[in-house]
């Protein structure tokens, strides 16, 4: 393919570098003369291990060209990367968007005698409203072209770190395209035929997003590791051989597991831990404002999802799970309970489906903690869970359902609200007429435009 490659920072430079190594031919573009002229030179433009020779590779096969002038790459070729920075603002933390902006407005420019189709791809790190909002509109209004007509767009996130770029670029943990167009997301997939990457096709927004979750995530996993290793030192334990036992669980610990959105947490574990942690740091004066903030966060969460129930602005509402957890009885420390008890405290009409409960079978502390905080569950409680789905104006799902508990739920009734916390409904499982919602903030139920699922 012929591909424009507009900046050649490091991963505007290194994926140029590799795509013309891979067989394409590669026009560089950027305003900074004395990048262009090092890789016209065959030279690396700043140090990357490995970059100078495959770009002096491109330059003696002829693959390889930079230029400062984006109309002559543009005819030149089928498919643009954008590939500038995106720094923040010191002040705010919001990202500068003037290179972008310039990018977009002078590929727009190069498209009006660019007659053929084209595609451009952003790879630049941004959020989807600014992709949305101002980049997508600035394209097809200079340009003078619709989209998804002759002028095709995609978002395709990079995941290449300084000093291992060349190596990250061929083996990347996946190869994510966001489109509108599935032809052109396969034409954009095309580019990476030497990457052994799964590859995933999503919408332009969750493409966007996906960068700055994982270097989120990626932030966490350091700062929460050096906290660990705060505490460590004061409680006379080598924490890097903790955390090396710690990773070596991957069923739970390095795992997808715990990482699904969904209800808060609770239990007789997790809440318990975290507050004996909080007061040993708080004892010693250790500050660990990552341990600290979990529980917070955890609260603050959970009052969204109450308020969400609340916002739903009906009164009879069905509970679809009381206790902390699937395959438990076990009621301390559940968030249901607070959401039940919120529900309740507010006038509502609350019914409770919970086949884990009975009276025949608690017992213990179990029994103790009903009949000192909750005595009054047992007259909300209903064994009939398609009674419950009849007679509520709101279904509130915390756990996730039996085939046969589907089932149920395919009787129910029009213009319900069904929250869907556990992330457990499937689109089939709902009359259309049903509103549903999956997400912890929602309108009001008659507001159609709004519905996720």
């Amino acid at each position: 393919m012929k591909i424009s490659v507009f900046g050649l920072g490091y991963v505007g430079c290194v994926s140029a570098a590799c795509l013309t190594a891979d067989g394409h031919e590669v026009f560089g573009v950027d305003v900074d003369i004395r990048k262009v002229n090092e890789v016209n030179e065959g030279n690396a433009p700043f140090y990357e291990p490995g970059l100078g020779p495959l770009l002096l590779q491109g330059r003696q096969r002829g693959t390889l060209t930079a230029t400062t002038n984006e109309t002559d790459a543009i005819s030149a070729t089928e498919m643009a990367l954008v590939c500038v920075g995106t720094p923040s603002e010191q002040r705010t933390g919001e990202i500068r968007l003037e290179s972008l902006r310039n990018v977009f407005t002078s590929i727009g420019e190069a498209l009006r005698s660019h007659e053929k189709p084209f595609t451009v791809v952003l790879r630049s790190t941004v959020m989807p409203h600014i992709v949305e909002q101002e980049l997508i509109p600035t394209l097809t209004k200079v340009s003078r072209r619709t989209l998804n007509d002759n002028l095709q767009f995609c978002y395709n996130p990079e995941f290449l770190r300084e000093g291992t770029a060349i190596r990250d670029f061929y083996e990347a943990p996946m190869v994510i395209v966001g489109h509108t167009n599935r032809r052109a997301a396969e034409a954009v997939v095309r580019l990476y035929s030497k990457v052994n990457a799964p590859v995933i096709y999503t919408d332009v927004r969750t493409a966007c997003l996906v960068k700055y979750v994982c270097n989120a995530f990626h932030a966490l996993k350091v700062a929460f590791a050096n906290e660990i290793g705060q505490l460590g030192e004061h409680l006379d334990v080598d924490a890097r051989q903790l955390m090396e036992i710690v990773c070596r669980d991957t069923k739970l610990n390095i795992s997808p597991a715990y990482l699904n959105p969904g209800f808060a947490f609770g239990g007789s574990c997790l809440p318990k831990d975290l507050r004996a942690i909080v007061a040993e740091a708080r004892r010693r004066a250790l500050f660990l404002p990552v341990l600290q903030s979990i529980l917070p966060s955890n609260k603050a969460y959970l009052e969204s999802c109450i308020e969400s129930v609340l916002n739903a602005g009906r009164r009879r509402i069905g509970l679809f799970g009381l206790t902390f957890k699937e395959g438990t009885d076990d009621l301390r420390d559940s968030p249901a309970v607070e959401l039940a008890e919120t529900l309740i405290g507010k006038g509502l009409d609350v019914m409770i489906y919970e086949p884990a409960i009975s009276p025949e079978r608690i017992h213990g502390k179990n029994l103790e903690f009903i009949e000192s905080n909750i005595p009054h569950i047992w007259k909300l409680l209903t064994s009939d869970l398609g009674a419950m789905i009849e007679r509520s104006d709101v279904v509130v799902l915390l756990k996730k359902l039996t085939e046969q508990e589907r089932l149920e739920f395919r009787a129910s009734r029009a213009h319900q609200t069904c929250i869907d916390f556990a992330g457990t409904l499937r689109p089939e499982d709902l009359p259309a007429e049903v509103a549903h919602f999956a997400q912890p903030v929602i309108t009001h139920a008659s507001d159609s435009s709004h519905l996720g699922t």
